[in-house]
């Protein structure tokens, strides 16, 4: 597998229309990962105390509308 190096070299040597195709392949490919993770961080329980917290300030009021 390529080093971080040698991929970054090869995306700067990329062609302005290449450049914007990985850029946008790359954007899509980084929102997948980034909703798998937050996913799986939510079916762990790992979000639950941030969940319970916001709850309990609505609860009190002491949130505003948006």
């Amino acid at each position: 597998m390529p080093s971080l190096q040698r991929i970054e070299s090869q995306i700067a040597e990329l062609p302005e229309p290449e450049l914007r195709k990985f850029r946008s392949w790359f954007d899509e490919f980084d929102a997948q990962r980034w909703e798998t993770s937050l996913a799986t961080d939510i079916n762990n329980g790992k979000l639950d105390s941030l969940a319970a917290e916001a709850l309990s300030q609505y609860a009190a009021g002491k949130c505003k509308p948006l």
